[in-house]
């Protein structure tokens, strides 16, 4: 390995640790030795690359948020231009409904709203990494199947913004804002009755 990749290496297992400690205690309650401890290193390392708990409260948030819009953007590529669009959009959905209700996804949206006092623009760059490039991700894949003719001509825009409201939507509701876990048969349904609608409505 590396002395560079030794470096990134150790970044990324304090950043993993740091999420889930955060998570866990809340931002308050956290420290940093329980987190270099759960990393591997050594209290210093940390503040070798990060200055303070709280650019490295920033920093873990950040870092959970490109995870959930990396797999976020993996589920809207799994919509084929070609093919069946009520499968297609079935199978995006429920891969966007499960990851929305995970633990990391409910701890990233936890944490970004119980910290909004003393992080106000956490809110902002959180959203604008997961939510903001999903729609805009799901809203080029409409955009293909339209064009493809699965769809009818429609604002790829518009509707990609009511697919990601009849999923979020539910899954809020019945969850209690991320407070109950729901069972995977329940996720799945939210996500086959989203995918429904856009089709009966759009196909």
């Amino acid at each position: 390995m590396t002395r560079t990749g030794g470096r990134i290496d150790k970044r990324q297992a304090i950043l993993d640790a740091a999420f889930a400690v955060f998570a866990r205690a809340g931002f308050d309650a956290a420290n940093v030795q329980e987190i270099a401890d759960a990393a591997g290193v050594a209290k210093p390392t940390v503040y070798n690359h990060f200055q303070d708990k709280d650019t490295l409260f920033r920093a873990a948030l950040a870092a959970a948020a490109e995870q959930v819009a990396a797999a976020n953007l993996a589920a809207v590529a799994r919509i084929a231009p070609d093919g069946d669009p009520r499968r297609s959009l079935t199978r995006a959905a429920r891969a966007l409904a499960r990851r929305c209700c995970d633990e990391q996804s409910r701890a990233l949206r936890t944490l970004t709203y119980a910290q909004l006092g003393r992080f106000p623009e956490l809110l902002t760059d959180v959203h604008a990494v997961t939510a903001g490039r999903l729609a805009d991700a799901l809203a080029d894949r409409l955009a293909r199947l339209v064009v493809g003719g699965q769809l009818r001509h429609c604002d790829p825009a518009v509707v990609a913004e009511q697919f990601l409201a009849l999923l979020t939507g539910p899954l809020e509701r019945r969850s209690q804002l991320g407070t109950r876990r729901l069972p995977a048969a329940e996720i799945d349904a939210v996500a086959d009755n989203a995918a429904e609608t856009i089709v009966r409505t759009f196909a």
